[in-house]
């Protein structure tokens, strides 16, 4: 398989999340493909790549130029774009599901997804600072309760 062809094929499996948080954010099928079964299946994709490209590429994460050197393998490229598209997507249902819970408006959460899908940590950014002004504190909850069973 060519990079390009997984490339085409990995953007149209995350676009499918994207469409439903977007269009059928209330659908239960559309948190479960948006926050689960899609960014798994990108997950593993990235984890084949990493396997089968990571060791035998030169480069690394030390420094930019080292940065630079990893990408110009295009497996190692289409990796780090795997990364984007299944993070990306994960904060995009987040975003939909703390709306939900704190009645923002779908008006205000779908400029915050398009900034997420094109810009990640802008449209987190700007969901953050709506978030914060709606729930009128900057900060998640943070009393150190867990649900049960986990510590």
């Amino acid at each position: 398989m060519h990079p390009e062809t997984l490339f085409n094929a990995a953007g149209r499996i995350a676009m499918v999340g994207w469409v439903l948080l977007v269009f059928a954010p209330r659908w239960r099928w559309s948190q479960r493909m948006a926050s689960a079964i899609v960014p798994l299946t990108l997950a593993i994709v990235y984890l084949v790549l990493i396997v089968l490209h990571f060791v035998k590429s030169p480069g690394g994460f030390g420094t930019l130029a080292q940065v630079n050197q990893l990408f110009q393998n295009p497996w190692l490229l289409l990796a780090g774009w795997i990364h984007y598209l299944a993070f990306d997507l994960f904060l995009g249902a987040w975003q939909v599901r703390q709306a939900e819970r704190l009645g923002i408006s779908r008006f205000l959460v779908i400029p915050c997804l398009l900034l997420t899908f094109l810009f990640g940590p802008v449209g987190f950014l700007v969901f953050w600072t709506i978030r914060s002004a709606v729930e009128r504190r900057l900060f998640l909850e943070t009393d150190g309760k867990y649900p049960s069973g986990i510590r």
